[in-house]
């Protein structure tokens, strides 16, 4: 299966393949987009199992079909991924779990495609007012959602906990979601195992100190846990 992932910030292709779950090594072939020609990187040591997770929380990189010019381009900013790519990606999510995962408005159709493929029933949304107007054909842009999914058994916060279904804090850099969020998250469920997806973790940003007591994943995450594809349809 060939998914589209990013590698030192350039759009690269990587195709994984788990030979034998139980086998000491797994190896990873990386195909070079220029030449199509494949280069065996050094085999991986793999652990006998795949660390499971009870919460997952997503920003998936959607690829839009539109852009007015190509300075727009949401790729301008990191690489993006097609709607079949991102489904099938193999989530490792425990048996009881829950999801969090960012959509925007014209995504809304693929982010439940995404959450279905990804085995989570969709529960409710959260919407983050960004206090700025941006682009848009029907409506000038100004809220991003939050979608909540769980997966068999996952009951909510404490009540004493639960926030307003309305998140405000003012956009900033593109795609750089509200810190606040993050750390909800880790205080609603503070003993769960928790995986952030599609992370962001450059210098600049955050310490690791924000990032303590999350396992990461994503071109920008520094250190990042690895994942699999498991050919999961978007149907």
């Amino acid at each position: 299966k060939v998914v589209s992932l990013h590698y030192q910030k350039q759009t690269k292709y990587l195709t994984q393949k788990n030979f034998n779950r139980m086998t000491e090594f797994e190896h990873t072939t990386k195909v070079d987009l220029e030449n199509g020609s494949p280069a065996f990187a050094k085999p991986v040591l793999a652990a006998a199992a795949v660390k499971l997770y009870d919460v997952i929380y997503a920003d998936p990189a959607w690829r839009y079909d539109f852009a007015e010019t190509d300075n727009r381009k949401i790729e301008n900013h990191y690489p993006t991924m097609s709607i079949e790519e991102i489904c099938s990606l193999k989530v490792p999510a425990k048996k009881n779990a829950v999801l969090f995962m960012w959509a925007t408005a014209p995504k809304l159709r693929e982010a439940f495609m995404v959450m279905d493929a990804w085995g989570f029933e969709y529960k409710t949304h959260a919407i983050w007012d960004k206090k700025i107007i941006g682009m848009g054909y029907w409506f000038r842009g100004q809220h991003e959602l939050l979608m909540v999914g769980v997966k068999g058994k996952f009951s909510p916060p404490e009540s004493s906990k639960v926030i307003s279904s309305v998140i405000s804090g003012k956009r900033s850099k593109h795609s750089r979601k509200p810190y606040s969020v993050r750390q909800h998250i880790k205080n609603w469920f503070p003993e769960a195992d928790r995986l952030e997806m599609f992370a962001r973790k450059p210098h600049d940003l955050f310490s690791d100190e924000d990032f303590a007591g999350w396992d990461l994943w994503g071109n920008q995450a520094g250190e990042s846990v690895n994942l699999e594809t498991d050919g999961s349809s978007c149907s």
